[in-house]
């Protein structure tokens, strides 16, 4: 692991995603709708009352904490590894003398830096419109900074082994839209834990894609018990872990099918 050459990759990435810097905006802006307009359509239905213990108020905060969370969580990088396996340009990066992990990574950190100079003050603007609701603490801000970090990991890597599958699938692409679209389902998008039906609860907290988005937002904003905290901690760092191996495993083996397939 070539750490100073790494390093070297993460600045001159970081800089040249700021020299395109709108078109990322634009990017962040287009995750941020859809977050929106679920806030409102669930504003609406809570009304001046509540929807499962929810009123516009804490929803508005939810709802905007998850929107920042998400922009740090999304690993775009893992949507460009199958074309770069596919086109043989990975070949470009096992010659090199870092881990091509840094590639990865150099992106990803780049990305949240672009990503979050965008969306940190669009959202405090909406915050100041919308006046949402915070009961904020800072055991609560404390527990955040480690649940927010393990989502990305968890969410990175486990894109990261799905998109290793290009090594033997050209479709590959598709399972990050199911993922995806899981996160949509299980993770926080389409409605805080408690709106979800009865059925869906049970899988949501057992699934790895709460704790990729939702899980982060739910311990700042307060709305799980110290048990349910301490749990969900133990359920994510195992589904990082479980992610982390099966990227070891899956680059390993793909490496060397690779390598026996292009000579």
């Amino acid at each position: 692991m070539n750490h100073q050459g790494g390093w070297e990759l993460i600045k001159n990435t970081w800089q040249s995603w700021l020299q395109h810097r709108g078109f990322f905006f634009l990017l962040a802006f287009g995750w941020m709708l859809p977050l929106l307009v679920y806030l409102f359509i669930w504003s609406a239905a809570a009304g001046d009352g509540s929807i499962a213990g929810l009123t516009q108020e804490t929803l508005a905060g939810y709802y905007l904490i998850l929107i920042l969370t998400n922009q740090f969580t999304y690993a775009t990088t893992n949507w460009t590894v199958g074309d770069t396996i596919r086109m043989g340009q990975i070949s470009r990066w096992l010659i090199q003398p870092m881990s091509p992990l840094f590639h990865a990574l150099s992106a990803e950190i780049a990305g949240k830096v672009v990503f979050m100079l965008f969306s940190i003050p669009v959202t405090g603007l909406l915050a100041l419109i919308i006046q949402p609701q915070f009961n904020l603490t800072w055991s609560q801000g404390g527990l955040f900074l480690p649940a927010i970090l393990v989502a990305w990991v968890l969410r990175f890597f486990w894109g990261y082994w799905l998109a290793l599958l290009a090594f033997w699938a050209t479709r590959a692409d598709s399972l990050l839209t199911l993922q995806d679209t899981f996160i949509f389902l299980f993770g926080g998008h389409l409605a805080p834990l408690a709106l979800l039906p009865s059925w869906m609860q049970p899988w949501a907290r057992i699934l790895p894609f709460r704790y990729m988005s939702a899980f982060p937002v739910e311990v700042l904003t307060g709305h799980l018990r110290h048990n349910e905290i301490l749990w969900g901690f133990v359920i994510q760092a195992g589904w990082s872990l479980t992610a982390i191996i099966l990227y070891r495993l899956v680059w390993s083996r793909g490496v060397r099918h690779y390598e026996s397939v292009g000579g």
